[in-house]
């Protein structure tokens, strides 16, 4: 049998039997390492190589940055400020729910810290005021996802560490498609909220504008200090990340001293175990990655679709479809270690730039976050909503069809992507690609 059939097969059959996807990754590997007679030696090389990356330690940093975003006050200092500037909207509370989602995405990059933090206020209050259950989760996983797009991404972070390519540029590159996804959830809601009869919270008056904007000031900071920090060339993505981490722990134990300092003990000791499990799944992908691309599977998919078509556009279609499918039984940072062979070498058959081909890979990725069977964020909000995972998912339908026609659009209009990186960071964007 093709060693690539047993290397895919035995992993999607391990995963289906609800194993460990790094020891899914892991078995999967060694199976076809003893069919081929490679030397079992490579397993550790190739794990240890896998997670021997500096930028990468910017993951645990900003992971850990949501964690003490949800322990203290800042969350809800950003649900104010989202409330005092949309919550006046048809849909109030809706609008809020994107808002404060694509706020809490530009700091901790993380989609379920931000399902879970986030949602456990506003699904029942959405709930409380009239809002469909199915609707208020649906859409509490759906503006969860930007955390995944809008920078600091940690998906973005990994699919640079991994793939060459600028983080700087990928953080520019998410921000347009990010925001852009963003306003199409608000103005689902609105118009929704318009045919439902959904309410619009009272307005503070610019008064109470002013003082939820200042409340809101510092924490606020985090995002353009990491984003400028890093595009100015003052310290890398992993630096920033420890800015980052150092200015929310000050405005937690030091400003707003709304945490016990012998919290902190604990709160690192969970933010460490937060990180093991990603960290052994990005270690059994470099193994499983490895074997990918020695198997040649990139090129075997290459020529299958070459044979197909040599249509740009239907190439990156083709692209799209597969990533959506992978993303359903995938989480992204594991999509994007062991299919990233592929998707570049796609990628430079239809003559997209890297960037360009980083930031869609990752946009496409996010819409797995809210599909069954994976899903994580959606099971996450329909647990919190007390909802059933079909209806949660039939709501967010529309939702996840807005993200993949921004992805679509990025095609034929590559500036929707890469129309930042070019007018900020120039020089990032040609050594990014």
């Amino acid at each position: 049998m093709n060693p690539l059939v047993v290397l895919l097969g035995s992993f999607f059959l391990l995963i289906i039997l609800r194993v460990n996807i790094g020891f899914a990754l892991i078995i999967s590997s060694v199976v076809v390492m003893l069919i081929e007679g490679l030397p079992l030696a490579s397993v550790v090389n190739q794990m240890y190589s896998g997670i021997d990356s500096f930028t990468l330690l910017a993951v645990p940093f900003f992971m850990f940055l949501g964690r003490i975003l949800n322990a203290g006050s800042i969350t809800g200092r950003l649900l104010t400020v989202a409330d005092a500037t949309v919550g006046h909207v048809r849909g109030g509370l809706g609008h809020v729910n994107v808002f404060v989602s694509m706020v809490f995405a530009s700091l901790s990059g993380s989609a379920a810290a931000d399902t879970a933090s986030i949602g456990s206020i506003l699904i029942p209050a959405m709930k409380k005021a009239g809002y469909d259950p199915a609707f208020a989760a649906a859409l509490t996983a759906a503006s969860s996802t930007l955390g995944v797009i809008i920078p600091p991404s940690i998906i973005l972070i990994i699919y640079g560490a991994f793939g060459n390519v600028s983080i700087g540029a990928l953080f520019l590159g998410g921000v347009v498609p990010g925001l852009l996804v963003g306003l199409l959830m608000m103005s689902y809601t609105y118009i929704l909220a318009v045919r439902r009869g959904y309410p619009a919270n009272p307005f503070p008056g610019f008064r109470g504008l002013a003082c939820a904007l200042v409340k809101g000031l510092a924490p606020l900071m985090i995002p353009v200090l990491v984003l400028g920090g890093i595009i100015g060339g003052l310290f890398t993505p992993t630096e920033g990340s420890i800015i980052a981490v150092l200015w929310a722990l000050f405005l937690t134990f030091v400003i707003y001293r709304d945490v016990p300092l012998r919290e902190f003990p604990g709160m690192l000791a969970r933010g460490t175990i937060d990180f093991a499990v990603p960290l052994f799944t990005v270690a059994g992908a470099g193994i499983f990655g490895w074997l990918i691309a020695y198997l040649g599977a990139a090129e075997i998919v290459v020529d299958f679709i070459t044979g197909v078509t040599s249509n740009r556009y239907a190439i990156m279609l083709l692209l799209i479809g597969f990533l959506l499918l992978v993303g359903m039984v995938l989480n992204p940072i594991s999509a994007i270690l062991i299919f990233l062979p592929i998707i570049q070498s796609l990628g430079t058959l239809a003559g997209f730039s890297p960037v360009h081909l980083g930031v869609l890979a990752v946009i496409i990725l996010s819409v797995g976050l809210v599909t069954p069977p994976y899903g994580i964020c959606l099971l996450i909000a329909a647990q919190i909503g007390g909802v059933r995972i079909g209806a949660a998912m039939w709501a967010a339908l529309p939702i996840c069809l807005m993200t993949v026609m921004v992805a679509v659009l990025s095609l034929w209009f590559p500036d929707i992507i890469l129309g930042l990186p070019k007018l900020l960071s120039p020089e990032l964007f040609a050594n990014g690609g």
